[in-house]
């Protein structure tokens, strides 16, 4: 293990990690007549964000800099690559690879289990067991609302509270089993290839996830343990349709059952992606 990457790291294990994100959600909800324009501008120089794709292009139309982070895009911006399986979200593929013995891999040597990234849903994990799974990570750059990456439904959501470590690519080669300890959402259904799920990350400074057309705030509320919620309807997900969206950056992992096709070999790790991109061979 590389010892400059566990410095860096350390102060996350000692830093309060809910207190600050708490703080976050805060702040970034107030309004400040000409000072809200002025940060959005501002952060947009220093992360190089590209606002000429999104719905509303002007910083001054923003009422708080979430509703600029949690931005719209324009129509047509992402247009969806047909008959294959698409990435949900901006940003760049952490891993990919195909589900091993009830693992996928983190980072270089570094592996966690699925089951315990589905809150230990054993029957879950056995479905989706020799199948694909995609990590991507957004960055502070990036379109932050998720996108079903295939037509699918979703039958039960879970919330799990948990740490809220980093999810770049130092904490990722650092902190074992990190996207099992983060707090996460996680969406679980079925496609035409058997069982999916979508699993959305919480990190340092993300103050809250929400979903379309599901109250998670009520379900999340107070929760010390895993919350699990069968719903009476499954919500159907169009492909390319709005899933969520993460309020500041974050990562998401898509699983995919045996069935599906599987990755396109050209896409490896740090490659970037847009939402709508064709992750999968055909």
């Amino acid at each position: 293990m590389n010892l400059v990457d566990q410095l860096l790291v350390m102060p996350q294990h000692l830093l309060p990690q809910r207190g600050l994100s708490l703080l976050v959600r805060w702040l970034t909800r107030q309004t400040v007549p000409g000072l809200t324009p002025a940060a959005i501008r501002a952060f947009c120089r220093l992360y190089d964000v590209n606002l000429g794709e999104a719905e509303r292009s002007d910083p001054a139309s923003y009422a708080c800099f979430n509703d600029f982070f949690t931005r719209a895009l324009r129509a047509g911006a992402r247009p969806l690559e047909a008959g294959a399986v698409l990435s949900p979200a901006d940003g760049k593929i952490s891993q990919l690879g195909r589900i091993t013995a009830g693992e996928l891999l983190q980072a270089k040597g570094r592996h966690f289990s699925l089951e315990a990234l589905l809150a230990g849903d054993e029957l879950l994990a056995r479905r989706l067991e020799g199948g694909h799974y995609a990590v991507v990570y957004l960055s502070p750059r990036d379109y932050h609302r998720v996108h079903a990456a295939l037509d699918c439904t979703t039958s039960q959501v879970c919330f799990v509270p948990g740490q809220r470590y980093s999810v770049n690519d130092r904490t990722a080669r650092t902190v074992d089993g990190l996207y099992a300890r983060n707090e996460r959402v996680i969406l679980s259904g079925d496609s035409a290839f058997g069982a999916c799920a979508l699993v959305m990350v919480g990190a340092m400074m993300v103050s809250s996830m929400s979903l379309v057309n599901f109250d998670l705030a009520a379900l999340e509320a107070g929760a010390r343990s895993p919350q699990l919620r069968t719903l009476p309807t499954p919500l159907n997900h169009t492909q390319g349709g709005e899933v969520g969206r993460f309020n500041m950056g974050s990562t998401v992992v898509l699983l995919l059952p045996p069935g599906a096709p599987g990755w396109d070999p050209a896409l490896q790790a740090g490659a970037p992606v847009r939402m709508g991109q064709r992750l999968s061979q055909r």
